[in-house]
């Protein structure tokens, strides 16, 4: 299993599921409210690590809005991006699709163009170190309504150009896609790609609405697709692609044990899944560390992380020409390490 694990580790990857303030270590955390001069609720860096126990999505957004707090200027945002860029080049990802939340950094009177200037910042400094390239996704918070989406929309208007696409995210549970059908159809019509978190705690009628309503170019978990054969059958036929995140589906309660978790049903469905790391810095894991989990359940063949490794690329929003070169280096890898 550690040959499987080691060589499911090497292989070339992307992360498409993945909230930039997710990223926020507590030593990150710890520092930046010293240089902020923001007060937060713990005594010391153990003291938020023994708070990382939820019970549930709420639970962990409680904590995760409150430790967003101490993020106040470019330079904290060009940090946090450049440590999270550390990650991915140790874990050979090299292609990644950033959500941020702006209306968690707008509600505190922090500009939007502070946090995506300081995000982009970080993004080429990580073209240039570490030859990652990345992609911009602006995530609407779900429990707030649909003018402050909107208004959100409108205020990041100077930096479409460099935004690939919107997203949905926060409280899943009575906050259904349909609320923000509106404010997606204006997206597209600026040429934006879309992506929902769907079926994660909500039923599958929530993703159904995110492909009929939304219409999604990729969807964000879907574990509970699985529970309507129809609608599985859509996703595999369409070739949807699922972003998956077994760490946080653990850490949410989401599956009671890593060895319940779906992913190789999903594989075996043919649903295009990937595995991603969602909120790292709170779900005990990176891309790697949920890759390693998965392989340790001994339910994933070679084949599988390669199909994994794969589908990462096919579902993201880089051009033909860029996902066929990833893709070729995926084989080259597969072929060295038999």
């Amino acid at each position: 299993m550690t040959n499987l694990a080691t060589f499911a580790a090497g292989l070339p990857k992307a992360e498409l599921h993945l909230h930039i303030e997710g990223s926020l270590e507590p030593e990150q955390m710890f520092a930046f409210a010293r240089r902020n001069a923001v007060a937060i609720p713990y005594a010391d860096v153990e003291a938020v690590r023994a708070a990382y126990a939820f019970n549930n999505l709420q639970d962990f957004l409680d904590i995760y809005y409150a430790g967003a707090d101490v993020l106040r200027t470019e330079a904290d945002f060009r940090e946090l991006a450049a440590a999270y860029f550390a990650r991915c080049a140790a874990d050979q990802v090299v292609h990644t699709e950033i959500f941020f939340d702006p209306q968690t950094h707008t509600a505190r009177g922090i500009p939007i163009g502070t946090v995506i200037e300081g995000l982009l910042a970080g993004m080429a400094d990580a073209q240039a170190e570490h030859g990652i390239s990345s992609s911009l996704i602006l995530c609407f918070l779900r429990h707030l309504d649909e003018a402050d989406a909107f208004a959100t929309l409108e205020a990041a208007r100077p930096w479409l150009d460099r935004i690939a696409g919107v997203g949905l995210d926060s409280s899943e549970q009575g906050h259904p896609p349909s609320k923000f059908e509106r404010v997606f159809a204006a997206a597209a019509e600026l040429g934006l790609k879309r992506v929902a978190h769907a079926g994660e705690e909500g039923p599958p009628a929530y993703v159904t609405e995110a492909l009929d309503l939304l219409k999604v170019d990729r969807l964000d978990h879907g574990n509970r697709s699985l529970e309507d054969p129809l609608l599985v059958a859509r996703l595999a036929r369409s070739g949807m692609t699922l972003t998956v995140c077994p760490l946080s589906n653990l850490k949410l309660c989401v599956v009671p044990d890593i060895d319940a978790h779906p992913i190789d049903r999903m594989l075996r469905l043919g649903l295009r899944a990937t595995i991603n790391s969602d909120d790292p810095a709170y779900f005990g894991g990176y891309v790697n560390d949920n890759y390693r989990a998965v392989a340790a359940s001994g339910r994933l063949t070679r084949d599988d992380f390669v199909t994994l490794a794969r589908n990462s690329f096919l579902g993201s929003f880089l051009s033909d020409a860029d996902v066929a070169r990833h893709l070729a280096a995926i084989d080259a890898y597969a072929a060295a390490h038999p």
